[in-house]
């Protein structure tokens, strides 16, 4: 499922930040297979890529603190979602906020958004994880691998 860039069966979401720094921003466009009911997007596709989106945004802003440094990897501790609407099955707008962070823990909010219309909230806390305490290549043979 959706995060990593090594995931070959992943998502692959390409988050950008808005014009003044403050919110990332991405288009998801699910597949026809992602629905609950017909011509809507199910829930679980919704909190995964919220997840994926929060994991990111939170690497960027470690990134931006400090440019010299690789990005960092990043694990869910805490993943809240509001289902506020039915998402219709089209693209979709996902916008995250840096809410808080303090030490190696980061707070992200997110929204989706389709045709101009919130219909998802979440609250994703991550923690950033050690080169010690998670291994920067995937075993090989997984699922998740893309490089020896």
């Amino acid at each position: 499922m959706g995060c990593g860039r090594l995931n070959t069966h992943g998502y692959h979401i390409q988050s950008i930040w808005d014009d003044q720094g403050e919110r990332s921003l991405c288009t998801f466009h699910p597949a026809p297979w992602h629905t609950a009911l017909p011509g809507y997007v199910y829930g679980g596709l919704l909190a995964s890529v919220i997840d994926c989106h929060a994991t990111g945004t939170a690497a960027e802003i470690a990134h931006r603190a400090d440019r010299k440094r690789a990005y960092p990897r990043f694990v869910t501790a805490s993943l809240t979602v509001d289902f506020l609407k039915p998402t219709p099955l089209a693209p979709f707008e996902v916008e995250g906020r840096l809410e808080a962070q303090e030490g190696r823990r980061v707070i992200i909010a997110c929204t989706i958004t389709s045709g101009g219309e919130r219909t998802v909230r979440g609250r994703v806390t991550v923690a950033e994880i050690t080169q010690k305490g998670w291994p920067l290549r995937s075993p090989a043979g997984s699922a998740a691998s893309g490089t020896p």
